[in-house]
């Protein structure tokens, strides 16, 4: 074996592990020393894994009608005088099991605000690249589309854009797609926000020296974005996103509570809050505490992640 051979061995059992440099960075150190940011930590962590292993502890799946009792219909939470087990948080109207409507309508608000985020993210970021780095007037037409969706409000283009797909549908697709129109709906007016976080700092990279060397050795302009601008501008788009997966949520359970979300048989926690609303006066004040209560969480923990990661990764208050 030669000497060189050794060396790059050595070399590579002395590199650090990828979790050695997660343990050993900044940001881990950042997020150790923030209270606030662990516990929403934690707290999201047993949202999103009770949502999403639901069917494993649940005593009824909610979107199955075969599974739902009338006669079941209306029960208190277990600590009251008429409460029943199993179900520890009461029933609704159609005697569904609140808590297991509660995960389960989790689930679905987040896999839909994270599509949401995914698909906005994707389309902002390819718009910013290239109106950034071409500029003049495909820079001019891809912003000034954004202004015109940007002078409208997110939830009335989101309301616009799910009444209109939904009667474009067939009959037989509207529940089915339900969720497919609201990531829609929301992405429509949402790209724009990273297309201008984007576009503002390609417009920035595209003159510096590593660039114009790449232009010079006529590697392609899809491996200059993709490969060299793009992963400098992941930190902003982090935080953007981070804060868009909670706002994506919400604007979701407003569709649902307006009755343009997903529909009554698969209820997401906007369409619980939205059933639990028509009989607060009549005394089932739980079918709409619960889920609103849910929501609340949610949302609350992914922003104190999102205003500590946006300290955490801003340079100037390091």
């Amino acid at each position: 074996m030669t000497i060189i051979e050794q060396t790059t061995k050595q070399a590579v059992r002395a590199a650090p592990s990828r979790l050695a440099r997660l343990r050993d960075s900044d940001l881990w150190w950042s997020f150790k020393h923030h209270p606030s940011a662990v516990a929403a930590a934690i707290l999201l962590l047993l949202l999103i894994g009770s949502a999403f292993f639901a069917p494993w502890f649940t005593v009824q799946n909610p979107y199955d009608l075969a599974s739902l009792d009338l006669l079941n219909a209306e029960i208190p939470p277990i600590w009251m005088a008429d409460g029943q087990w199993p179900f520890l948080l009461g029933t609704d109207t159609q005697g569904r099991d609140l808590l297991s409507a509660i995960l389960y309508g989790s689930r679905a608000s987040i896999v839909i605000g994270a599509a949401s985020v995914a698909v906005s993210l994707i389309v902002g970021s390819a718009f910013g690249l290239v109106a950034g780095y071409y500029g003049k007037w495909v820079d001019g037409l891809l912003m000034r589309a954004g202004d015109v969706l940007l002078s409208m409000p997110t939830m009335l283009i989101a309301i616009l854009v799910s009444a209109l797909a939904r009667q474009a549908l067939p009959a037989s697709l509207r529940e089915v797609g339900a969720s497919g129109v609201i990531v829609l709906a929301i992405s429509l007016s949402a790209w724009v926000q990273y297309a201008r976080t984007v576009r503002a700092l390609t417009m920035v990279e595209r003159n510096k020296e590593y660039v114009q060397v790449a232009r010079l050795i006529r590697v392609p302009t899809w491996r200059i974005l993709v490969k060299h601008i793009l992963p400098n501008t992941t930190t902003p788009l982090l935080v953007t996103a981070t804060l868009n997966f909670g706002l994506g949520i919400l604007i979701e359970a407003t569709l649902s509570f307006l009755g343009v979300g997903m529909p009554p048989e698969q209820p997401s926690l906007g369409t619980l809050i939205r059933i639990g609303n028509q009989y607060l006066f009549s005394g089932q004040w739980w079918i709409v505490l619960f889920p609103g209560l849910q929501l609340c969480l949610l949302v609350v923990s992914i922003n104190v992640l999102g205003d500590w990661l946006r300290d955490a990764l801003n340079p100037k208050l390091r």
